[in-house]
């Protein structure tokens, strides 16, 4: 049984494949505390496999299941992504801290460290190897990230309810980019449009 948040059709909002159509499978739980993490973590429904298949394939044209959370490593492993597959015909991504190892049968694996972070930094990151690295902008050190091989690398600022310090956070995130051509920008095009 895995402990979800809520089962959803939207699209992907942030990082390479913003603006692609997916299914979110939000798992309830993290091992880490971010106070700028956006999931109700005490909510959620206990579902099986099957349920969780079953509520993903009510978006038949939908190409991507995008497991997020919480963290999800916590709770999946290589049999839930092969099953998630064969039952649906999608490909399979993952949001994760790194915090934990990911099943090596996954499609696409987005990276997004918090190890920067007050709550976030309570374990490391163990994962060194991704398709997109995705890390939230405060103004910290990028050579942090040096050790961790990725395809894409993006900088994303930070979202806060102050409309102050939201733009001071957008405003550093660009100037980070600019500083390191490395890194590309990556927008929650999501708020943007006010859908889930």
């Amino acid at each position: 049984m895995y402990k979800i948040n809520e089962i959803f059709y939207s699209l992907q909002g942030e990082g390479f494949h913003a603006g692609t159509p997916a299914v979110f499978v939000r798992f309830s739980g993290c091992n880490l505390r971010c106070a700028f993490c956006d999931t109700q973590h005490q909510e959620g429904k206990m579902m099986s496999l099957q349920e969780v298949v079953d509520e993903v394939n009510k978006y038949p044209i939908a190409p991507l299941v995008v497991l997020t959370g919480g963290e999800p490593s916590l709770f999946i492993d290589e049999a839930f992504v092969a099953e998630l597959k064969q039952q649906t015909g999608k490909k399979i991504a993952i949001e994760t801290n790194g915090t934990r190892p990911v099943p090596n049968n996954l499609d696409w694996v987005t990276l997004s460290p918090k190890t920067a972070f007050a709550g976030g930094n309570i374990f490391l990151c163990v994962v060194k190897c991704c398709d997109e690295l995705k890390v939230v902008c405060l103004g910290q050190d990028l050579a942090q990230y040096d050790d961790i091989m990725a395809k894409h690398r993006f900088l994303q600022p930070c979202f806060c309810e102050d409309e102050v310090q939201r733009k001071a956070n957008m405003k550093a995130c660009v100037e980070a980019v600019m500083q390191n051509p490395g890194w590309r920008l990556s927008l929650q095009i999501h708020r943007a449009l006010n859908i889930r």
